[in-house]
């Protein structure tokens, strides 16, 4: 077992994890994008914010990654995130300690708050959050028709950081010290 950073060769095996939930409610895309479509979005993820893989034997079975929460200046501090586990391998910790090393990494870049969009009704998700200390922030409902129905998504947050002061820009993720980010990573290996 291996969590690490993704890279843009991930983007077939993870594609393939995605694709398990296309055609539910979970994701509101309607047609599963291309190996060259996620490797683009790898890289662009990647340019801002963590984007892991965790891997077992080798073979990637999840993965998590932020992006801002919104454009605006003054959403900076905010990054949402998404995590996807390959059928057959939720429920095993897997979703946790993803989510786990990203809030970590993303607080080193001065991220203050981190929230978690589910479509609802979406158990495992919606326990993950609560159990690692997300608040409900409220439902949107009628978000988006997916699936043949209009559907309810649910915010969760999570402040990670301090509101003291005046904040700097959060730190692009290529500027932190590779040393500080494989030490986070290796704390939540295994």
């Amino acid at each position: 077992m291996a969590l690490r950073l993704a890279t843009p060769n991930d983007a077939q095996a993870l594609v393939s994890i995605y694709g398990q939930y296309i055609h539910t409610p979970i994701t509101f895309e309607y047609v599963l994008p291309s190996t060259r479509e996620f490797q683009d979005r790898i890289t662009h993820t990647l340019e801002g914010y963590p984007y892991l893989v965790w891997e077992e034997d080798g073979i990637p079975v999840g993965y998590a990654y932020a992006h801002r929460f919104k454009e605006r200046a003054a959403y900076q501090w905010g990054a949402e995130l998404s995590v996807y586990i390959a059928q057959g391998h939720t429920s095993h910790g897997i979703g946790r300690k993803l989510y786990g090393a990203l809030m970590e990494l993303l607080a080193i870049q001065g991220v203050r708050t981190v929230y978690g969009i589910v479509t609802v009704p979406n158990e495992k998700s919606e326990r993950l959050h609560l159990s690692l200390g997300f608040q409900d922030a409220g439902i949107c409902h009628n978000t988006g028709y997916d699936s043949g129905a209009w559907r309810d998504v649910q915010t969760f947050e999570k402040f990670i950081g301090s509101f003291d002061g005046e904040p700097v820009p959060i730190t692009p993720f290529p500027q932190l010290d590779p040393d500080v980010v494989n030490r986070v990573l290796d704390k939540w290996n295994g």
